[in-house]
């Protein structure tokens, strides 16, 4: 069976943790095995980079390539084996959270950003795309859209913030407008959700984007 990577993807206070477990359930009851993981982290040393990444100070270019050192790992370790077994891969952000937070967030350069995605994300996989050396994307992004006003108020004493998380409004305006270019330049790639709305119908949601695709019974 052909392995899937789908990523849950947006803005901290989005909502994304409950809805990818309620989803690794599902595909866990219809028979798939899944990989439930996350970035930063995923394997023991992308964990300890996640550490330093979310609660260490550091100029934009040390925090871009540790992120990216992180993935490679990631991608080396986890992501690619899972995809070579047939497993479903779903994961907590990729590579577009590192053009949406330090691309758009920090305002890093987009083109060393697609550079080292290129160097990370270079890939062959035996059986999972027709094409060798293809760059590994996932097969759907789903996209939790939420205003970065909104995101604030659920934050907003729930838990002590990492240094992103303690970020200005305005740092997530421009963390959002980059999910949106991001979406706009390849929106087959992605299921734009609303995640202003209760749950259950952002769960409604993400359930048709995964259905309409042929992979939920």
């Amino acid at each position: 069976m052909k392995g899937l990577f789908i990523t849950f993807e947006g803005i901290d206070g989005a909502g994304k943790s409950t809805h990818i477990e309620k989803l690794a359930q599902i595909f866990n009851a219809q028979g798939r095995v899944v990989t439930l993981t996350r970035e930063p982290g995923g394997t023991a040393l992308a964990e300890e980079i996640r550490t330093m990444v979310l609660n260490k100070t550091m100029d934009s270019m040390t925090e871009v390539l540790l992120v990216f050192a992180a993935r490679r790992d990631h991608v080396r370790e986890v992501i690619e084996p899972a995809l070579e077994r047939g497993e479903v891969v779903l994961c907590d952000r990729f590579s577009d959270s590192s053009f949406a937070y330090q691309g758009g967030g920090r305002g890093f350069s987009s083109a060393i950003l697609t550079t080292l995605e290129q160097w990370v994300q270079g890939f062959e996989l035996k059986g999972y795309t027709p094409e060798a050396g293809k760059l590994l994307q996932p097969d759907l992004s789903i996209w939790f859209d939420l205003s970065a006003a909104v995101a604030a108020r659920r934050l907003a004493n729930t838990r002590t913030p990492d240094k992103f998380e303690s970020q200005p409004v305005s740092f997530f305006d421009k963390v959002v407008q980059a999910y949106t270019q991001r979406f706009l330049a390849d929106p087959l790639r992605f299921a734009r959700i609303n995640a202003d709305q209760d749950c259950a119908f952002v769960w409604a949601d993400i359930h048709h984007a995964i259905r309409s695709k042929g992979w939920l019974l």
